[in-house]
């Protein structure tokens, strides 16, 4: 490996233009050389905006490319994960947007690619790159080892949704082609009338699962106790045991001018609570309150360091250093394995209280 990663990303879409290409691109060890894109007249255009040097028809075709060292991946949800898994048997470290897979066989098989060649795989989940967020994960450590603040009694997400554009100003270009249709990946005992539900809960709740693991250090120790679904398969309740702490999902969809989420962890003396910010709005992390009971009854509104910071930035920053340092990744494909099993956990739960499995 060169003092810069040789780079190439897959796909022109809505993320990889508003979001993903220019935030690799500002990233001075990030040598962007290359694009793949099936519509060739899109993946034209983004190439010459951009001025990227190398244009390939297919993920295939820039797997073939030596120089490469590591590839950015935006696709359909099944489709990316295949995308992923080719690039990572042709050596390429790999750097993929959320969910790393729709199954726990096709994750696997990923995995399994990344093992055979040592290639390294990162998952985007952006929320664990929030300023905000790494303050509240190591206040939650801190209080824990001190037991100033007593024992979690609760942990609990509370994510409606809401606008989440934010009006992002990117330039954005675009073609009338087609994409290919992308293909049927789903878990086996899935049936079919399911899939579009379970992918909607899936591709938006990984990322809480995923956040309320990492905030509490539960690794693989997730157990899903039960859920509570509307017949849309997403508006609802599921509770788990992450690593011996009770904590709740809640999930749904609303028409809010912001993005309303809010995680909230309960000590038996006080709180942390974060507001996350809407997703493409830029260098503003999650806001924090610390309320501490007892003798002094404070409020803290601690404010993260960096201050003004964008996850999405960060998350590509945190890919390019750990590839040229050969540190861990903070969202690696192994500890996203757990995702994707407590995502099937929940849906079988919920199918099997319907009396479907």
């Amino acid at each position: 490996m060169t003092e810069r990663v040789r780079f190439g990303y897959v796909g022109c879409g809505f993320m990889a233009q508003k979001v993903h290409i220019p935030n690799f691109r500002s990233i001075s060890e990030c040598e962007f050389l290359a694009i793949a894109e099936v519509r060739e007249r899109l993946g034209r255009k983004v190439q010459a905006k951009y001025g990227i040097p190398r244009f390939y028809g297919s993920h295939l075709e820039l797997a073939d490319d030596p120089d490469i060292d590591a590839v950015g991946v935006s696709a359909p949800f099944a489709l990316q994960g295949e995308i992923a898994r080719d690039l990572l048997s042709a050596g390429k470290h790999v750097f993929m947007e959320k969910p790393m897979a729709v199954s726990i066989e096709q994750a696997e098989r990923i995995l399994a690619a990344s093992k055979a060649k040592r290639s390294r795989l990162m998952v985007a989940y952006m929320k664990r790159y929030d300023a905000g967020n790494e303050l509240v994960k190591n206040l939650i450590s801190n209080y824990r080892k001190n037991s100033e603040l007593g024992r979690i009694i609760l942990a609990r997400n509370h994510g409606f949704c809401g606008e989440w554009v934010c009006n992002i100003d990117t330039p954005m270009e675009v073609t009338d082609e087609k994409p290919p249709e992308p293909p049927i990946v789903k878990p086996k005992w899935l049936p079919n009338e399911y899939l579009s539900s379970y992918i909607g809960y899936l591709q938006q709740y990984t990322h809480n699962v995923n956040l309320l693991r990492w905030f509490l250090d539960a690794g693989d120790r997730v157990a899903v106790k039960y859920v509570d679904f509307d017949e849309d398969g997403m508006t609802g309740i599921v509770i788990f045991d992450m690593n011996g702490v009770r904590a709740t999902i809640e999930s749904g969809q609303i028409s809010h001018y912001r993005w309303d989420e809010v995680t909230e962890v309960y000590f038996q003396h006080g709180w942390i609570k974060a507001w996350a910010p809407p997703l493409l709005l830029k260098n503003v992390p999650a806001e924090l309150e610390v309320y501490k009971a007892g003798g002094v009854q404070e409020f803290i509104r601690p404010i993260p360091k960096p201050m003004w910071t964008w996850s999405y930035k960060r998350e590509a920053e945190h890919f390019i250093h750990c590839i040229l340092s050969g540190k861990p990744f903070c969202s690696s494909g192994e500890d996203t394995l757990t995702d994707v099993r407590v995502l099937e956990d929940v849906y079988r739960l919920y199918l099997k209280d319907k009396g479907i499995l």
